[in-house]
């Protein structure tokens, strides 16, 4: 017993927590997804629906072993990684929106050559920018007020990079605007700039709902959700399954709802979790990523230099704001947005970076523990937050 625990304490370090939330998570999954996915095997597999759940256990292995692999990575590296990956998304974005493969009205995704994967551009469009957001802010906390040397070099690289993905996916970039406000407020940018960073990106974000392909469907998905006297198909069939769940639920693989609601396994899979498990089920969810969040703002206050805190706290931010508003669209606190529960919902290549976004958490949470080299202070406190 030693032995296996000396042997998990080699390999698996950083927040034990977020691991643990992981695993559970991961774990529940495939659980839910299996049950979710009965209608799409009979349709597309031949009624086979052990195909679904070997594929999405599958890919739930790869993305564990991609965080595996990210938080052994020490993540002073990741600001290198950034730069390269804001570079490389820009063009691809563009190509994706030019060429890429059209589903609902979108061109969201390109097909990897050879392997035949489809590839959302902009998973890794929103990990390059926060991580290269947190690196530009670190580095210039000591003239943090500047507003031509710091402030405009970040909104450019906000507003390209919140543009391209707005033409093809708004909400995605919504929710990643929100995110890079949420970190330069930690990294103590003033709120005047702060003020004009969501001016310029309510303007932006506007522009290209009008110029790209999701704008109709944007202002067509809000007037659904205001309109009280009619409720859309998607948002009335999780209703009846969040209402038919109960307390307990009906239990694991008895959904009646999967059969009939749009994507049960991706976009609405927070109101499968309540019909088969019921308000139990669907709290103890909710409390994992509230849970996740407070690690990962733990790592933000102890972390002994503005990279890592900014980087912790940008990830954790982008993850769970993601899935409290996938949670808020299935009981209906907003419009349908389609985007999915991170770590939950099936997935190709969203889970893969869902996965790196994880590893670079745990990355920071166990190297700054063992960098004693490093005298910058914590960024916890906006107060405290005063050299890189």
């Amino acid at each position: 017993m030693s032995e296996f625990k000396a042997w998990i304490d080699r390999n698996f370090k950083g927040d034990p927590i977020i691991w643990a939330i992981v695993i559970l998570l991961s774990f529940f999954s495939i659980l839910v997804v299996y049950s979710a996915t009965g209608s799409l095997a009979y349709k597309y597999a031949g009624g086979n629906t052990e195909i679904y759940l070997i594929r999405h256990s599958m890919l739930i292995f790869v993305s564990f072993v991609v965080m595996w692999f990210a938080h052994k990575v020490p993540y002073r590296k990741y600001a290198v990684y950034a730069r390269l990956g804001v570079i490389i998304s820009i063009p691809l974005l563009l190509v994706t929106y030019l060429f890429g493969s059209n589903i609902n009205e979108a061109n969201r995704w390109i097909t990897i050559p050879v392997i035949n994967q489809a590839f959302q551009p902009s998973d890794l469009a929103k990990l390059a920018l926060i991580a290269s957001i947190a690196g530009m802010l670190a580095k210039r906390q000591n003239n943090i007020k500047d507003f031509k040397g710091t402030f405009v070099p970040v909104i450019i690289a906000i507003g390209l990079i919140c543009g391209l993905i707005a033409l093809a996916n708004f909400s995605t970039a919504i929710l990643l605007l929100i995110t890079c406000l949420l970190i330069m407020f930690i990294g103590r940018v003033p709120v005047k700039y702060l003020a004009t960073v969501l001016i310029v990106g309510a303007l932006g974000l506007t522009a290209a709902g009008f110029i790209g392909q999701r704008g109709a469907t944007l202002i067509s998905r809000v007037e659904d959700f205001l309109n009280k006297d009619e409720i859309p198909f998607q948002a009335e069939q999780s209703y009846i399954a969040i209402a038919t769940g109960g307390i307990g639920g009906k239990g694991p693989g008895n959904s009646e709802q999967r059969n009939s609601l749009p994507h049960p396994y991706s976009d609405f899979i927070y109101a499968i979790i309540i019909e088969e498990y019921g308000l139990i089920g669907g709290f103890s969810v909710l409390f994992l990523y509230l849970a996740l969040l407070y690690r990962g703002m733990r790592i933000v206050a102890n972390s002994n230099k503005a990279f890592g805190g900014l980087l912790s706290a940008g990830l954790s931010f982008a993850l769970v704001i993601q899935a409290l508003v996938n949670m808020a669209v299935a009981v209906g606190l907003g419009p349908i947005t389609g985007l999915p529960l991170p770590l939950l919902s099936m997935g190709g290549t969203s889970l893969v970076f869902t996965g790196i976004s994880l590893g670079i958490i745990l990355s920071v949470s166990r190297g700054d523990h063992q960098d004693e080299t490093q005298t910058s202070p914590a960024v916890g406190n906006r107060s405290r937050l005063k050299t890189a």
